[in-house]
């Protein structure tokens, strides 16, 4: 059940925690949490019936609303089912108590609670995905800062054995016969040093600019997940059919069979945003890794 777009940020959910908190308190300031179907009088005293019933109302609200924060503060990835199960239980023993005081929660109020449960739930979701996303966004930062200094080392060299072949030619070119054939052989070196320091800034450089690019692999296996889920994943690899065969050989006893390879300039924007519009479907919310859906 997801409450809010999965494109929203956490801060979304907050706000929206929020909001149903206040319901709560609207529908509670007006009565209409918790209600007696009817007028008790005690010794003849309407008044005095009056008291007992806010006072059972008072009782039932607090006993109610303590179930609810209880479940709502522990609830997990695994057991938010569980959790939803206690909050209406809690409801109907609660109400099975008060029978004979003809008070009972309403539903409005009931579904109000369950609507903040599966709020949190999903907020915390979100802001542990925003943590991975976080931490993966930091890896390629720090992943992309390291191609940058291989390939400014690299444009430093081919800069230093530039600098050093002018200089040896230019000591060619004043050389007299007999001195020629003894510059002759370490300027060849130079030249083929400089040739080797020029194709390292071309890797450099082609790699960095690899950074971002890749594919956007989408893959099932029948015989390990069934035949309705399939994994939505990343590869840099030059033929992402290495990593797909890698992922059979690996981790599960059978073969992927491949529904979709899509080459992206910026890959993990591509990813996430496959993610994000499937994230309702996803398998396995307790581990964000596994990709399936």
């Amino acid at each position: 059940m997801n409450l809010i777009s999965t494109s929203r940020d956490s801060e979304a959910y907050k706000d929206a925690i929020q909001n149903v908190r206040e319901e709560q308190k609207q529908l509670v300031s007006l009565g209409q949490a918790v209600l007696c179907t009817k007028q008790w009088s005690i010794d003849g005293s309407a008044a005095k019936g009056k008291t007992m019933t806010n006072r059972n109302i008072r009782l039932t609200l607090r006993a109610f609303n303590n179930e609810c924060d209880a479940a709502i503060a522990n609830t997990r990835w695994n057991n938010v089912n569980a959790m939803e199960k206690r909050i209406v239980r809690a409801q109907e023993q609660i109400d099975k108590l008060n029978a004979s005081n003809w008070i009972f929660i309403t539903k409005e109020y009931l579904s109000l609670k369950l609507k903040e449960l599966f709020l949190t739930h999903e907020y915390r979701e979100k802001l542990k995905q925003e943590r991975e996303e976080r931490a993966e966004a930091a890896r390629l930062a720090k992943e992309e800062q390291k191609l940058l200094r291989n390939m400014e080392k690299a444009q430093d060299e081919e800069a230093y054995y530039q600098k050093l072949l002018s200089k040896a030619k230019a000591e060619a070119a004043k050389a007299t016969d007999l001195q020629l054939e003894a510059v002759t052989e370490p300027t060849k070196k130079l030249e083929r040093d400089l040739a080797d320091a020029h194709a390292r800034v071309e890797r450099a450089q082609a790699t960095a600019e690899k950074t971002r690019s890749g594919y956007v692999y989408i893959v099932s296996n029948i015989g390990s997940f069934g035949d309705d889920v399939v994994k939505i994943g990343l590869t840099r690899r030059l033929d992402p059919a290495d990593r797909i065969r890698e992922l059979g050989d690996a981790s599960v006893p059978f073969t992927f069979d491949t529904h979709a390879i899509i080459y992206s300039d910026d890959a993990p924007a591509l990813e996430r945003a496959l993610h994000n519009e499937f994230e309702k479907y996803r398998v396995n919310a307790g581990n964000y890794r596994k990709e399936l859906f």
